[in-house]
């Protein structure tokens, strides 16, 4: 029988009271170009959203492996009542409504968000969800934002390609990111194995221990045989109608390929709450939702050990994967429990549990890392954006490294050792997410880092080539979630609010807070 997962919550009359009073601090009206709504556990398997003009209660009940909800109360408007998946696509619906208010918005999935967001201990009391226009001039100023769950900033793109997939080109539906994982090992003709469902219960047709996610099986040609080899791509922080825009002016040829070679949707895949980086490439290489695989964020505020939780920075990348629940099984644990004896490879992606290379264990067991040659002289790069943006030269020489390091390895010999061809290899590029932020999704140094990035890609397809085994292999392409203009006169934060409501709180990655820590 299907079991129902919950965090235990502080539940007396006092920590209620403080929640109480530190909502109400966050939907004051004066907040509203701020705060686009608060999300909340009340209960056991009881959630609520409310926003200034009304509010949603639900409840969720096991349903097969995953779950139903059930709307208990509603008073004025429903701040989620809007899940349409297709909402501001293709691009020129995007633009046609920039910062769409509360009332225009779309929460894709957003019940089931609420619902894995809090089975975690370490959830926070209150999720404060910020405005599709909100720019945090106090912490970057970027023009290209994302963290909210409104469909362009949870709207990540999503490729499959090559052999074992059907070509249907670009398809009108969208998909989640915890489809992604049970959807490539489905495709690989992985075997099913014991393990557990969306809410807690056991089946037998899993593809990963935890799988919260569903194998995309209509995108698989089960005429053909499953793909020796498959590659994975990350583009942290594109923008899906932006990316297939470009594509279709002929600025991405070598994604325009992957793209020619299977199946996109046009809708994209979603990621999870929050939508931020580590929580959702985790996401992606688990099956799970980020209270499920334990990274819940960027920054989160342990309560047993009363101490922050910082994953996704420089410092903390090479032991970001301490917190992953220890009944979460990778890509690379699964591909290498299903085809034993077979090589996985995690290229510049923190989330590398089990994988045979990394450059994260290589600085884990200490080893020298080598350095990339000075920006201007990188192939593949924008040298007008390189020169005046750190973060644009910096993300290039990281991915630069990136390419080589797939390349070194798919030839058979990198660094002083031999490498047999992978069974899987994951290759994560960041550059779309810095330019993105700095210069907004329709920037010209965002359509630059697409342009650099396609280059990069086309020196992995030129290798998969090289090896001799490209009509063996499978692509996907996808990002961790997707990116937002933002209006750069909508600035502050609530922090002078929740201090003025005399609640004791820790706000954790603005917009985790949690109430008399």
């Amino acid at each position: 029988m299907a079991t129902t997962e919950h965090r235990s919550r502080p539940a007396t009359d006092e920590h209620l009271d403080a929640v109480a009073r530190a909502e109400g601090a966050l939907l004051d009206p004066a907040l509203a170009h701020l705060v686009e709504m608060v999300l909340r556990q009340v209960d056991v398997d009881t959630y609520e959203a409310a926003a200034v003009d009304g509010r949603v209660r639900v409840r969720r009940r096991a349903d097969g492996h995953g779950w139903s909800f059930e709307e208990l109360a509603v008073e004025g408007r429903n701040p989620l009542g809007d899940q349409r998946t297709d909402r501001f696509s293709p691009l020129d619906d995007e633009r046609a409504t920039p910062y769409p208010s509360r009332t225009e918005n779309a929460y894709p999935f957003a019940y089931e968000q609420l619902g894995q967001l809090f089975d975690h201990p370490a959830a926070p009391d209150l999720v404060a969800v910020h405005t599709a226009a909100h720019n945090w001039e106090d912490h970057g100023g970027h023009r290209g934002e994302h963290g909210s769950i409104d469909v362009v900033q949870a709207r990540a793109p999503f490729v499959l390609a090559g052999a074992g997939v059907r070509q249907l080109g670009m398809v009108p539906r969208a998909c989640r990111l915890v489809d992604v994982a049970p959807t490539v090992l489905t495709l690989m003709g992985a075997p099913p194995r014991r393990g557990l469902g969306l809410n807690g219960g056991e089946r037998d047709d899993a593809l990963l221990a935890r799988q919260d996610g569903e194998p995309l099986v209509e995108l698989i040609d089960s005429s053909s045989a499953p793909p020796a080899h498959v590659v994975g791509f990350l583009l942290d922080g594109a923008n899906a109608n932006v990316l297939y825009d470009l594509v279709a002016r002929g600025e991405a040829p070598n994604i325009a390929r992957l793209m020619a070679m299977g199946t996109t949707l046009a809708h994209g895949a979603m990621s999870s709450l929050p939508t931020v980086t580590l929580p959702n490439h985790t996401t992606i290489l688990t099956g799970a939702y980020p209270g499920h695989h334990g990274i819940l964020h960027n920054a989160w505020w342990d309560r047993v050990k009363q101490t922050q939780l910082v994953t996704n920075s420089p410092a903390t990348w090479v032991t970001a994967m301490e917190t992953l629940e220890p009944g979460v099984e990778t890509l690379y644990q699964a591909v290498k429990r299903a085809f034993p004896g077979s090589v996985a490879v995690s290229i510049n992606e923190p989330c590398d549990t089990g994988a045979d290379y990394s450059i994260f264990d290589l600085m884990r067991r200490g080893e020298q890392i080598d350095r990339p040659p000075p920006a201007e002289e990188l192939p593949h790069t924008s040298q007008m954006f390189v020169r005046p943006v750190k973060e644009y030269r910096w993300s290039s020489l990281i991915d630069h490294t990136a390419t080589e390091q797939f390349v070194g390895i798919w030839s058979g010999h990198h660094r002083g050792r031999s490498w047999p061809l992978p069974r899987f290899t994951w290759v994560n590029f960041s550059l779309t997410d810095a330019a993105f932020h700095e210069g907004g999704p329709y920037s010209e140094i965002a359509a630059a880092s697409v342009r650099d990035t396609d280059g990069r890609i086309g020196e992995v397809l030129a290798a998969v080539e090289r090896a001799g085994v490209f009509d063996r292999t499978a692509f996907f392409l996808v990002a961790d979630h997707g990116m937002e203009e933002t209006d750069p006169s909508c600035t502050g934060n609530w922090a002078g609010a929740l201090t003025e409501s005399g609640v004791p709180y820790r706000d954790e990655a603005y917009g985790f807070v949690y109430v008399r820590p």
